[in-house]
């Protein structure tokens, strides 16, 4: 869900968010923390203000981002994408002015899926909440999967797990394209260090995790697919510019 984590909310949100005076509360489950972290920013901003944090912020450059870059690895205008981690819709909203294709976003967080299918305002397109790892999606049906800031909070088997299931729900020539962190990126490295201090405090948060070049080789041998690219987070692969996180494209065998 974050593409930057708390960091770039400051000091002053984690006091808000009550994690300054002591609060200690650690729900279980991918599901649970996400919601929870949800909850807690609509208590102390704004709907609409809430629905943006709570994907890292920076909502419609990186959204732009998103967008430039799902076109650059090749996904058609009039093909099918399925988004992974949908969120609030950062992804979806420009996807909505460009795209004629058919679109399936999927996220754990019953509100940002429903501020996602609000904001790209497309009948034609499917929102779904989702509770465990599963695309509720036939085989051989996409032309691409992404996942931005989506595999950057799961655990390496799950990670593994939601890049078989889209593997299965891609086209003979399809692609995978997602995001993840590295702790060779300065960057990504300073995400680690908060992340340890924000684990210190207590705080609720989705977790982070750190992916290394050598893990995903040996993810797409296992899978059979084809690393078609990869680029570090400061990378400016589109005329947009860099993501900050770096990025993966996995191609399936015709």
């Amino acid at each position: 869900m974050l593409t930057t984590q708390l960091r770039r909310l400051g000091r002053s949100l984690l006091t808000r968010m009550g994690v300054a005076a002591g609060a200690k509360v650690r729900p279980q489950g991918l599901k649970a923390v996400n919601i929870a972290f949800v909850d807690l920013l609509k208590g102390v901003m704004p709907h609409n203000e809430a629905m943006e944090i709570a994907i890292g912020g920076n909502f419609a450059e990186i959204g732009a981002l998103e967008l430039a870059l799902v076109r650059h690895y090749g996904l058609p205008r009039d093909g099918r994408l399925i988004d992974v981690g949908c969120g609030s819709g950062r992804l979806a909203k420009p996807l909505s002015e460009w795209m004629t294709g058919s679109y399936l976003g999927l996220d754990l967080v019953p509100d940002l899926i429903a501020h996602a299918k609000s904001i790209a305002a497309r009948p034609d397109w499917r929102f779904e909440v989702v509770d465990h790892i599963n695309i509720p999606d036939l085989d051989g049906v996409a032309d691409m999967v992404c996942f931005y800031s989506v595999l950057t909070h799961l655990q390496h088997e799950q990670s593994y797990w939601y890049l078989e299931e889209a593997r299965r729900v891609l086209k003979p020539g399809g692609r995978i394209v997602f995001s993840f962190l590295e702790l060779c990126q300065p960057v990504h490295l300073q995400i680690f260090r908060d992340t340890v201090e924000l684990a210190k405090q207590g705080a609720v948060a989705p977790m982070n995790t750190f992916i290394d070049r050598g893990t995903i080789e040996v993810w797409a041998d296992e899978l059979g697919m084809e690393i078609l690219d990869l680029r570090g987070g400061s990378d400016a692969i589109t005329a947009e510019g860099a993501l900050g996180q770096s990025i993966c494209v996995l191609g399936k065998p015709h």
